[in-house]
């Protein structure tokens, strides 16, 4: 599992534990309102099925979810968001491609350029680093509320692309638009889900050690931590001991 994966499980669980709901629940509603443009129902519209399972997974109140879908519907008045990305590098030479929901896109690009200049990184040209990642849906196990050969024997016959055991959790890896699917055939074999996302995984990794990495997590952190982001992915591999101890 990339570094990249496993900071996004830390900062995801600490998230939780920390109940910043205000933050998380302002860019879900972002993200399901502009999904909610190119269609209400869910099961007709694969990135507002996305959303609202991502919102539900953070336990978002349902009312919430409801009021984002008839904002970005127009059923309701409200800002009118955008999605953009950005890409760029990091402390090192690692790739950043970073998802936005804007309602100010130029606001949003001088904030992002700064925080990556911060730490000494900087803003790329569209598709200087995009090239390097690829999306797919991606599936948690708890390791220990099932047998190994439980969860690869549903993952085969569930037709997962991929699955692997990293310490306390299992990866199931799948195509973006099986990701339900494959989601819905693992609830049937009664294998116990902890979480699922569509994400970007990065197809060749950069190490990176001591200060060089502590600066690339703490500006990971503000970023994810900006109103406007959606996700950060990067393609960076660290030693777990620095891992712990910027994820504490």
């Amino acid at each position: 599992m990339s570094g990249h994966s496993k900071w996004h499980r830390i900062k995801h669980q600490k998230q939780k534990e920390d109940k910043k709901r205000g933050k998380i629940f302002s860019k879900l509603s972002k993200k399901i309102a502009v999904a909610a443009r190119k269609g209400k129902d869910p099961e007709k519209n694969l990135d507002l099925k996305h959303a609202i399972s991502e919102a539900q997974d953070n336990d978002m109140p349902k009312e919430n979810i409801e009021r984002a879908i008839l904002k970005g519907s127009g059923e309701l008045s409200g800002v009118e968001y955008v999605e953009t990305t950005y890409e760029g590098y990091g402390p090192g030479g690692v790739a950043l491609f970073i998802e936005c929901t804007t309602d100010n896109k130029n606001r949003t690009t001088a904030d992002i350029r700064h925080i990556l200049e911060k730490y000494g990184g900087k803003l790329g040209s569209k598709g200087c680093v995009s090239y390097l990642f690829e999306e797919k849906g991606l599936i948690f196990v708890p390791v220990d509320d099932v047998s190994e050969t439980e969860v690869y024997d549903a993952a085969i016959e569930s037709e997962a692309l991929d699955i692997k055991k990293e310490e306390d959790i299992y990866e199931i890896q799948t195509e973006p638009d099986e990701l339900h699917k494959v989601h819905k055939s693992l609830e049937g074999k009664n294998i116990p889900i902890q979480g699922f996302e569509l994400t970007c995984i990065s197809k060749v990794e950069k190490n990176l050690e001591g200060n060089e990495a502590r600066r690339l997590l703490k500006l990971l952190s503000e970023l994810e931590d900006h109103d406007d982001v959606q996700k950060v992915y990067s393609n960076f591999n660290i030693p777990d001991s620095i891992m712990a101890e910027m994820g504490s």
